[in-house]
């Protein structure tokens, strides 16, 4: 099932979604077990901003009766932590296996910081755009608008030689659009979709039951909207595609392939099972393709 995505051989379409595969943690836990084979053909760290941050307050976590919501808050090192301490070790872990470093700011400048960093890093295969976070100018989602997303693409596509990929957000009046100006600013692939907004009260109270107040919602609850605007954005751009939300089977990770798709994240289901990656990939390796999946596709 050996597949080429954006310059990268990848052995199988199934990568992590961003934040639901702790690598370092994991490592500790399972003492190196779990990774014969790595569950993934690529890995995608979790997302690193330019500061350190400590995430939300406690709870983080309220599980839905079809899905899971988090408050976790992109807790993480900061770009200079994660240079020196994260990078050598997730890059020693993972042997041959891609590294896709997901990074997230506020601003276009900010971001351009990031991707300028980890263009000097060979241990970096590919840079993945979370483009979730409220513009500090506008207040809305930096990948919400079209022309916002664009001019931010535009000014960070010159700092770096890698593919980007940019993580859209499903909350967005028209996601196909976004993706649209995405591609046509410079965007090798897009992925989607990432959480829907959210949130749980707690019993008997009234009140959030988070520390963040919302959440995001992923797994089965997301899966049908996660299909149908892959299947949209697929059919408006031409380039590749990664789709993700509430895959558990192999079957749910066809479905994404069949309307489009060029790789499969798996997220929360890691969670439950943290060998699920590899799962995936081996029901699909003996699954025939609908349409349009080949076992030797080329992007």
């Amino acid at each position: 099932m050996s597949i080429e995505f954006c310059g990268l051989r990848l052995a199988h379409p199934v990568i992590n979604a961003s934040g639901t595969f702790d690598l370092l943690a994991a490592a500790e836990t399972f003492d190196g077990g779990l990774f014969h084979p790595f569950p993934f053909a690529a890995f995608v760290s979790k997302t690193i901003t330019l500061a350190p941050r400590g995430g939300n307050p406690p709870p983080r976590l309220w599980e839905a009766p079809a899905g899971l919501i988090n408050s976790i808050g992109l807790p993480n090192r900061g770009l200079t932590g994660y240079l020196e301490h994260d990078l050598p070790r997730l890059r020693e872990l993972l042997g041959e296996v891609p590294l896709v470093t997901n990074v997230m700011a506020s601003t276009a400048e900010e971001l351009g910081e990031l991707v300028a960093a980890l263009d000097d890093r060979e241990e970096v295969a590919a840079i993945e755009l979370n483009v979730s976070c409220p513009n500090v100018h506008t207040g809305l989602d930096l990948g919400a608008d079209p022309a916002e997303l664009a001019a931010a693409l535009r000014a960070v596509r010159p700092r770096t030689d890698k593919p980007l990929i940019v993580k859209l957000t499903p909350n967005a009046a028209d996601v196909p659009a976004v993706a649209a100006a995405a591609a046509d600013a410079g965007a090798d692939a897009v992925s989607l979709i990432n959480t829907l907004r959210a949130m749980a009260l707690a019993p008997r109270a009234g009140v959030a039951w988070l520390g963040g107040g919302g959440g995001g919602l992923s797994g089965p609850a997301v899966r049908t909207v996660a299909l149908a605007q892959v299947a949209a954005v697929a059919a408006r751009v031409d380039v590749p595609v990664v789709g993700m939300g509430g895959v558990q089977t192999a079957a749910h990770a066809r479905d994404l392939l069949d309307v489009g798709a060029r790789l499969v994240a798996v997220g929360t289901e890691s969670f439950r099972d943290p060998a699920a990656g590899a799962r995936i990939a081996r029901g699909l390796q003996a699954s025939p393709a609908k349409r349009g999946f080949s076992s030797a596709q080329q992007v």
